[in-house]
């Protein structure tokens, strides 16, 4: 898919705002990218420049499908009521349903807007598959002290739902096993990838959209932008085909630092890391290279060793500290 055309899907027909995926997880898609590359010996550069814009698109599809799920739990709890009318009806029980969470005004809102109707749409995304964690969820939200307090409130403000919701997307849902079971499961039932292993990124990008929402915005309201410009494109293209093009030289440049280490006896990971923060550092003159080596400092404690960060950060700094063209402050 051309680069154009990949940004205007998502780009035009609806309002969006602010975007959604920075330089870091560009980053992180494209050290993804190459381990799947050299995992799969038969794939090439173009099949692997596919996969990352795939991999784009994915977790913007999980920040839809996120968005979505306030219907499909506050319309599991109306679903319940509605079961609970009809036992208390057949027993000739009186019982009065608590409707503040099945009848969210701000539930109702995301189900009627536009841009998220259309991404659902065009991309044909849906709960079906992961509908069995409504259950779970709904008892494990029923637990919570806010669901309680939010619960008993005589008439519930669209702010005091918007406040409700925020806990529940940064409290809740965060690290949730069942969630992540059923997303899953969706993974593969709708052609999607790493919808778990994003999930407690894209939620606070859930929550930063609900600050923004209004109720008079209707169902107008705007949603994160994938990107801010094709800028952040251009550079996730170049960094892959960059780090893929340049694998012997930089593996070897590696290697003239290990000292005692055996290149055999390096976590893949860690080698992947290194090439990326190498790539960048050589292809992006204009980024500094104290900035790229952070980040991929940052990259190594959240998807490698314990004690990886540590190796990636030294081996960075012998490699650079060695070459006349990088000056790293002492």
């Amino acid at each position: 898919m051309h680069i154009s055309k990949f940004f205007c899907i998502f780009a035009a027909n609806f309002n969006i705002i602010s975007s959604m995926i920075n330089r870091t997880m560009v980053r992180t898609k494209v050290m993804q990218c190459l381990f799947a590359y050299y995992q799969d010996g038969d794939k090439t550069v173009h099949q692997s420049r596919k996969d990352l814009l795939k991999s784009f698109s994915d977790t913007y599809n999980l920040y839809g499908m996120l968005l979505s799920l306030m219907d499909e739990l506050s319309t599991y709890a109306g679903q319940q009521i509605a079961e609970s009318e009809n036992r208390a009806k057949a027993t000739h029980r009186v019982y009065v349903a608590n409707r503040h969470f099945a009848q969210s005004s701000l539930a109702q809102q995301v189900f009627s807007l536009r841009a998220l109707r259309h991404l659902m749409d065009e991309n044909h995304l849906s709960w079906d598959a992961g509908m069995s964690v409504m259950p779970i969820l709904m008892k494990q939200l029923q637990e919570k002290d806010y669901y309680r307090s939010f619960m008993q409130l005589d008439a519930p403000t669209y702010e005091d739902e918007k406040g409700l919701w925020k806990k529940i997307y940064s409290d809740l849902l965060p690290d949730n096993e069942a969630l992540m079971e059923a997303l899953e499961e969706m993974e593969i039932s709708l052609d999607q990838a790493n919808w778990s292993t994003d999930l407690n990124v894209v939620l606070s990008y859930v929550v930063k959209t609900l600050k923004r929402f209004s109720q008079e915005a209707g169902a107008d309201q705007e949603l994160l932008q994938i990107f801010d410009s094709e800028e952040e494109l251009r550079f996730g293209e170049k960094l892959l085909e960059e780090a893929i093009s340049r694998k012997q030289e930089l593996m070897e440049k590696i290697n003239a630092h290990l000292k005692n280490w055996d290149m055999e006896r390096i976590a893949y990971m860690d080698q992947i890391i290194l090439q990326a923060a190498l790539t960048e550092i050589y292809a992006f003159p204009d980024i500094a290279a104290e900035v790229s080596m952070n980040e991929y400092i940052e990259l190594a404690k959240e998807y490698s060793g314990d004690k990886s960060y540590l190796f990636v950060n030294g081996i960075l700094e012998e490699i650079l500290r060695s070459e006349k063209n990088f000056k790293l402050a002492k």
